[in-house]
């Protein structure tokens, strides 16, 4: 037999760690939209020559999405409903709709992005946005400076 410490104070700890522990500023990213319906989770990458976007989202087609670039706002989107036929003769009893959208919204760094160069594609249940940088804002290798 084992004994176990028994901590009332437990579930309040909890709370208040799960509570100082949140992102205060990204509260509506949480995976949970303002519907209650689940947002697909989002890395972005930055790389010197580049920002790189993988949205996790299987059971969709590229043709689900839309992505749009209004000034420096990156604004991915999508809506998709499931219906199926009936067939002449066939009743139901229950039948319960199939309706999935969300929106997500990024702001991109202004003079920073080549906007002529994103390039998106939806591949294995992801879809991938590369998001070139324009030159003069890539990260230069350091320079040798000559002392005389």
């Amino acid at each position: 037999m084992s004994i176990t410490k028994w901590n009332n104070n437990a579930g309040m700890t909890n709370l208040f760690d799960d509570f100082f522990s949140r992102d205060l500023w990204n509260w509506g990213l949480a995976n949970q939209s303002s519907t209650n319906t689940t947002l697909p989770a989002v890395n972005i990458r930055e790389t010197a020559e580049n920002f790189e976007v993988e949205m996790a989202a299987p059971g969709m087609n590229k043709e689900d999405f839309r992505v749009e670039l209004e000034g420096n706002q990156l604004r991915i989107s999508s809506e998709k409903k499931s219906e199926k036929e009936m067939k002449e003769g066939e009743r139901y009893t229950r039948r319960e709709f199939s309706y999935q959208s969300f929106q997500r919204s990024f702001t991109l760094p202004k003079d920073v992005v080549d906007v002529d160069q994103i390039h998106a594609k939806y591949e294995n249940g992801v879809l991938q946005l590369l998001i070139p940088k324009k030159e003069e804002a890539k990260q230069k290798p350091p320079r040798m400076i000559e002392i005389k």
